[in-house]
Formats: C-alpha cells, structure tokens, sequence
C-alpha cells in the first residue's frame, strides 16, 4: 500500500481542506479515464491500466506539482 507524507503536500499548499477538495476532483477524472479504458478493453487486450488508487494518485500528482491550483 502507498504512503503519502502529509508533510510533503502542506509545502505545496497551506491548506489541507483545499488539498482535498482538488485531489478529490483529479480522482474523479482518473476514475472516469480508467472506466474509459476498461470500456475498451475486450476490443483491445494492449489497454495499459494503472494498479494505483485513483486518490493515491491524485495525491500524487498534487505533490509532485502536476495539477496546477487556481484560486
């Protein structure tokens, strides 16, 4: 199971609320991305899915400065 510091993600913003509310809105497009691809998968064996929890990811990406915030 991964791990997400929590302090890592108070660098990249001050308030964790808004952390959450950001990385539960990334998580639902990852969501609607896999259920895409798993729509398409009996037609296409080669569908590379990622094995990661769509929040982990999200975090994830939140961290690593890949969403950009808007205010």
């Amino acid at each position: 199971m991964a791990r997400v510091k929590l302090d890592e993600l108070d660098k990249v913003i001050k308030n964790r609320y808004a952390a959450v509310i950001v990385a539960a809105k990334r998580a639902r497009r990852i969501n609607a991305e896999r259920v895409a691809k798993l729509e398409l998968m009996p037609e296409n064996d080669e569908i590379d899915i990622d094995p990661r929890k769509v929040t982990t990811r999200a975090i994830e990406e939140l961290i690593d400065g890949k969403i950009k915030i808007g205010r």
